[in-house]
């Protein structure tokens, strides 16, 4: 067996029969895992049956700059769900993002920032409380997103002592998602 570039190789010859080959995609390293945010099982934000994809677009350049996001694929006007309970710190409206929501979770200690949305969640407001799995908005491609591209660009920061809604440390989402794409909705 090799293990090249994350991924595992096997071949294994049967007597007499062509050579067998079988890929395993190796787990790929990842930041640090935040424990506090993996007791949460976050929900995936999406319906799942219409997402297009997700990969782990973290620590990808853009313009400069680290992504510190990941951008899941999917049709416009796809409903957008609150990963957590919490209440909508802000709703604002940025170049880069388009329209955004900063939401803290009901603890105060993290921010999940969803970008490029077409709209908001009808009644939608600052300070409003949400639970899990209420639809807060709509996948759009606002912002500095491609008009062909619809997409929900999704983060998470953990907030510093100022609580500032615009600021705080960036945590890799994709292995939250992954799991939360895994774990049957409650």
């Amino acid at each position: 067996m090799t293990k090249q570039h994350g991924v595992r190789v096997a071949v294994a010859l049967a007597a007499g029969s062509a050579v067998a080959l079988t890929l395993a995609f190796a787990a790929v390293p990842a930041a640090p895992i935040d424990k506090e945010l993996a007791e949460k099982s976050l929900l995936f934000p999406l319906p799942l049956v219409q997402s297009k994809g997700l990969r782990d677009s973290f620590s990808e350049g853009r313009g400069g700059h680290k992504h510190e996001a990941v951008d899941i694929m999917a049709p416009r006007g796809t409903p957008v769900r609150a990963v957590d309970n919490g209440r909508i710190a802000k709703l604002f409206t940025s170049v880069p993002g388009g329209k955004t929501i900063y939401q803290f979770d009901a603890t105060d200690t993290y921010t999940y920032y969803y970008a490029h949305l077409d709209r908001y969640a009808d009644g939608l407001a600052d300070g409003a409380l949400v639970k899990r799995g209420d639809v807060i908005g709509y996948v759009g491609s606002t912002g500095n997103a491609a008009p062909n591209a619809p997409h929900l660009h999704f983060a998470i920061f953990r907030l510093g002592v100022l609580r500032q809604w615009w600021k705080g440390e960036a945590i890799d989402p994709y292995p939250y998602l992954v799991v939360a794409a895994k774990t049957p909705e409650r």
